[in-house]
């Protein structure tokens, strides 16, 4: 084991996660350290071992199995725990079917038409140059796709886009707003499931509510926890994969220009931006069930564990020149996970940057960024990766 810093989650890790990661990984593969709470935390950093501690079954998501020293506090308030991200078999496997039925590939696919509608007129709008790529594209379309997709009035859409940019902040005055914004959602939300009952409408929402109706295997706690969840990550993924992607493409215009060409598929594209810019850059935290062993390193029973996937993508063993953007490399990268746990909200994702790249392209020629690469702003997060602006011009 190699200790990191006091708190490897520090300015260093923002400003540069991949060369911090770079170090970690050449210094060893699991490091102790410190989260933003104050708990101690081991952080996995190398391809394999990530992948293998995503399927082992004695790292458990049940927040319960937590025995660390320090305050642990769960990124939501407990109304909203019953979810599958805090959740192993057999209830996780249960609760997984009743989406999956719920969040089918015809209902994402059904999405298309409609994600391209939200896509033209958003980009319609788009006349001024400069233009900000994720207020103007990345960040409304995916809150309109998701509000429609679970059935969320129009009238409320703004309410949506405020919690959630909420809930998105990283401060610790932050934290505690999130938490608020979380529990007026879960109000919000409780409402919403019940105007379904008495007027069913074809939306995720009342697939969700007939489940626990019809055949009472979706508590209420759980509805209400997923539902907060699918529009939470169905939101975050969608946004961080278009403006990530978006970049990838203006730092390299030869594939740009390639993809314009039809020699290059978009598709691929995303994939290696999943892998080379990984929206999601931690994992959900586990908790050893018993001592583990992760890259001949102990980790004591009842710990935390957080697997750095934008370590994991970017490992030499694994990639071959892994700082280098590369669409045309095999897709391995872990950014929406793996086994049981693999991100339900993955589709949709990829439908929806598909979509709006696609358009950007067709409509600007000559897109280019507005300011230096290295002027560009992150949002304030070790869990997600993300722009605050995307400043491009034409």
């Amino acid at each position: 084991m190699t200790s990191a810093p006091a708190s490897l989650f520090n300015d260093a890790l923002m400003t540069d996660p991949y060369g911090t990661y770079a170090r970690l990984r050449e210094a060893g593969p699991v490091h102790r350290t410190i989260t933003p709470d104050g708990a101690p935390v081991w952080v996995v950093t190398r391809y394999e071992d990530v992948r293998a501690a995503l399927t082992d079954p004695r790292l458990s998501l049940n927040k319960a199995n937590v025995h660390t020293t320090g305050r642990y506090q769960s990124s939501m308030p407990p109304e909203l725990d019953a979810h599958l991200l805090n959740m192993d078999p057999p209830d996780h496997t249960r609760l997984r079917r009743l989406v999956l039925k719920a969040f089918t590939a015809r209902r994402i696919e059904g999405l298309r038409q409609r994600v391209q509608a939200h896509t033209d007129e958003l980009l319609a709008a788009i006349t001024e140059r400069p233009a900000d790529l994720m207020r103007s594209l990345a960040n409304p379309l995916p809150m309109e796709v998701i509000c429609e997709l679970l059935g969320i009035p129009t009238t409320d859409r703004r309410d949506f886009h405020a919690w959630t940019d909420s809930v998105l902040g990283s401060s610790e005055d932050a934290s505690v707003e999130s938490r608020a914004r979380m529990r007026e959602m879960h109000r919000y939300l409780t409402g919403v499931i019940a105007a379904k009952r008495n007027k069913p409408t074809d939306d995720l929402l009342t697939a969700l509510t007939e489940a626990r109706d019809e055949h009472d295997s979706l508590s209420e706690p759980e509805l209400l926890a997923m539902s907060f969840l699918l529009l939470f990550t169905g939101y975050t993924s969608a946004v961080n994969l278009i403006g990530n992607a978006a970049l990838a493409l203006l730092l390299h215009p030869a594939v740009m220009d390639s993809v314009r060409a039809g020699h290059t598929p978009l598709r691929a594209v995303l994939e290696e931006t999943l892998r080379w810019d990984a929206p999601v850059t931690l994992g959900v935290r586990r908790f050893t069930l018993e001592d583990v062993t992760i890259g001949g390193v102990t980790i004591p029973s009842g710990s935390r564990v957080w697997v750095s996937l934008a370590s994991a993508n970017r490992d030499p063993a694994q990639f071959n020149d892994p700082d280098c953007f590369r669409p045309e490399r095999p897709s391995t990268h872990l950014d929406f996970g793996h086994g049981i746990h693999y991100c339900l909200g993955a589709p949709l994702a990829r439908l929806e940057a598909e979509v709006a790249l696609t358009g950007l392209l067709a409509r600007f020629p000559g897109l280019r960024l507005a300011v230096p690469a290295d002027e560009l702003e992150w949002l304030p997060s070790f869990h997600h990766r993300g722009l605050k602006t995307l400043p491009v011009t034409w």
